[in-house]
């Protein structure tokens, strides 16, 4: 594929579209690739860390850990190869419009958003490993305490 062609899969629902973002995943862009590759090393560090601090017992945590630590470190790979990541997953989950508004005296100029950004399976495995680790420290336990997300040292 070249950059930028896509492929549709499920008609317009779902598409294998062949782009490289050199920002971080779903598009953000916050900084540049050096930004993003000690970001993804930080994340790699510390997941680790907590993969190997965490309980046996805590299947869910560790594969969530596991997930950030396998999508930081897919991503990392693409940095250091080429310097960007390769996105191809390109889906039409919702169509997002806000029109512009003002709020007090800041002027928000609305945001419209056709198709989800494009995106791949490791800043899905990220997204959905952050999310189960959120889950799992946010969750009561039985004494209805705060779930601590891992041993203590």
């Amino acid at each position: 594929m070249k950059i930028g062609e896509s492929i549709p899969v499920l008609d317009n629902f779902f598409r294998l579209t062949y782009v490289l973002n050199p920002g971080g995943a779903f598009g953000t862009k916050l900084g540049g690739n050096l930004f993003y590759t000690i970001l993804s090393v930080l994340a790699i560090l510390i997941a680790g860390y907590f993969f190997l601090k965490s309980k046996r017992e805590d299947k869910l945590l560790q594969i969530s850990f596991s997930l950030v630590l396998g999508g930081a470190s897919g991503n990392l790979i693409d940095r250091f190869r080429l310097g960007e990541v390769i996105d191809f997953l390109d889906f039409l989950f919702f169509k997002i419009r806000i029109p512009p508004f003002k709020f007090g005296f800041i002027d928000f100029s609305g945001f419209y958003m056709e198709r989800w950004p494009v995106f791949n399976v490791a800043d899905g495995a990220v997204t959905i490993g952050m999310i189960l680790i959120l889950l799992y420290v946010i969750r009561p336990q039985k004494h209805g305490s705060v779930a601590t997300p891992v041993a203590t040292v």
